[in-house]
């Protein structure tokens, strides 16, 4: 299949580029001061942990970027349990001091409520605040979703804002039940099917996809999306 998009799939030379729009989308948020308390360290912390992921994406997932590579989307192919990058806590601890264990138990509370089907998890959605922001976030999930619409599998995404589950919604996804997070923040699942998929068990309505408990760890814990906002 030949697909037409506004996204071209990302390569390891362009990992800088998509730790930097990531760093610069999560940057201004609350999670983000959470994370990391001190304003001072915040980007750099940020962007070292981000590196970890966006290696670990590329081995197990995809990424993709506005053709400008003003903007992008990292997912996880979660068709199986993902295993923890190499190193995993020691790295973490390394780049993030003592900021790391806000990471790990962000970390716990998200990979406690992931489905546990196969899917495609939209880990990062990186369009850095500016005054074309919105439109290059629309493009770059309407570009990068149409890839992943095409393996046949429903996609799994958290949303942190108002504004963020709209866009969703607007591609097609939707809610789940919220959960809470640390710092007093609350997250959002969100879940959209394939036009392709076609398993009678599946669907988008609650009755087919109810909220884990949040205690306990998933098999795959390690791999988060903290960075989406």
């Amino acid at each position: 299949m030949s697909l037409r998009t506004p996204v071209v799939r990302a390569r390891w030379c362009d990992i800088d580029r998509i730790v930097d729009l990531i760093t610069g989308t999560l940057c201004p948020t609350a999670l983000s001061a959470w994370l990391v308390p001190d304003e001072h360290r915040r980007r750099s912390v940020l962007a070292a942990a981000t590196r970890i992921w966006m290696e670990h994406a590329l081995l197990f997932g995809d990424a993709f970027l506005l053709q400008d590579g003003s903007a992008a989307t990292v997912w996880f192919h979660r068709y199986r349990p993902i295993p923890p990058p190499p190193g995993f806590e020691d790295r973490l601890a390394a780049v993030c001091g003592e900021h790391h264990q806000r990471f790990l138990f962000l970390d716990q509370a998200l990979a406690a409520r992931r489905p546990v089907e196969a899917h495609n998890h939209l880990a990062f959605l990186a369009a850095p605040p500016g005054p074309d922001g919105a439109e290059r976030a629309t493009a770059v999930l309407a570009g990068g979703q149409r890839w992943m619409d095409t393996l046949n599998l429903p996609t799994y995404a958290e949303a942190y804002t108002p504004v963020h589950r709209e866009l969703y919604r607007r591609h097609g996804y939707a809610d789940r039940d919220e959960f809470p997070l640390p710092g007093g923040l609350t997250a959002h699942p969100m879940w959209r099917l394939s036009p392709y998929w076609a398993n009678p068990l599946s669907g988008n309505s609650a009755a087919h996809w109810a909220a884990r408990p949040a205690t306990g760890r998933a098999r795959n814990d390690r791999v988060t999306s903290w960075a989406l906002h």
